[in-house]
């Protein structure tokens, strides 16, 4: 966990990555430039990195009860929740669960659910599925977690992708399968129109992982949520930083002044 206390009366921006990734691995790059205007949190989820276990059921939920938790021991509520791909399902039910310690969102190449036709939902079993008969062959795994990483990222240089790949390494098999399953099942189609609070998204508009017009949908379902777009990946935090982050900066800047 990352605490950079920012200027005096500063609000204070909680970062949350997504799957199989870690805080510093998604928003290292963003901590400096934020924590010029922000005091910042960053925390791994649980499974993740330096996060707590995940215990017996992985539950999105449960993550964000584990971010509120944080966000009153600090003592530095209400927030900005910045939530990217999974941690943009996290910090919508964060604002669900405990509206109260939440002032903004910003909602980063995310999506009000990752699957909503019977194809999607039967594919994203299959993938869940696949993962856990390959269970016994850990190489087999490790390569998979490689060929996803590289098929985010393709146009990142090597130095760049063997440190993005290592990092996913710090997600264990069970934490991956068990959190993927959960992302998968995650919908917010039927409260996030209620959402009052100021909100951005941010567009990733080559990601394939998320399809622009799913995330564009999010933005449309959100009450004044202000939309940027990005020319990027999925992994444009790394990819197409130069772009992405003006565009956190000024959305979490937006946020905290409306």
């Amino acid at each position: 966990m990352r605490y950079l206390p920012g200027p005096p009366g500063a609000p204070a921006v909680v970062l949350l990555h997504g799957l199989s990734g870690t805080a510093d691995q998604t928003w290292a790059a963003s901590y400096r430039d934020l924590n010029q205007h922000f005091s910042v949190v960053a925390l791994d989820l649980r499974g993740h990195g330096g996060g707590i276990p995940p215990g017996s059921v992985y539950r999105l939920e449960d993550c964000a009860d584990d971010v509120a938790a944080l966000i009153r021991t600090l003592g530095v509520g209400p927030v900005i929740a910045v939530g990217y791909s999974m941690g943009g399902a996290v910090a919508q039910l964060l604002w669900r669960h405990h509206p109260r310690l939440v002032a903004g969102l910003v909602l980063c190449s995310t999506a009000a659910d990752f699957g909503v036709g019977p194809l999607e939902r039967m594919a994203a079993m299959a993938t869940v599925a696949t993962a856990a008969a390959l269970r016994s062959v850990p190489p087999i795994f490790r390569l998979g977690f490689d060929m996803a990483t590289s098929f985010m990222v393709h146009d990142v240089d090597d130095a760049a992708l063997q440190w993005l790949n290592g990092d996913h390494g710090r997600c264990s098999f069970e934490s991956f399968v068990a959190a993927a399953a959960a992302t998968s099942r995650f919908t917010s189609r039927g409260w996030i129109t209620g959402v009052d609070v100021p909100a951005a998204v941010i567009l990733t508009r080559q990601d394939h992982l998320i399809p622009p017009a799913r995330q564009r949908e999010l933005a449309g379902l959100i009450p004044g949520a202000v939309l940027y777009e990005v020319d990027g990946g999925h992994g444009a935090f790394v990819t197409a930083a130069e772009r992405f982050l003006p565009s956190l900066l000024e959305s979490c800047r937006t946020v905290a002044g409306r």
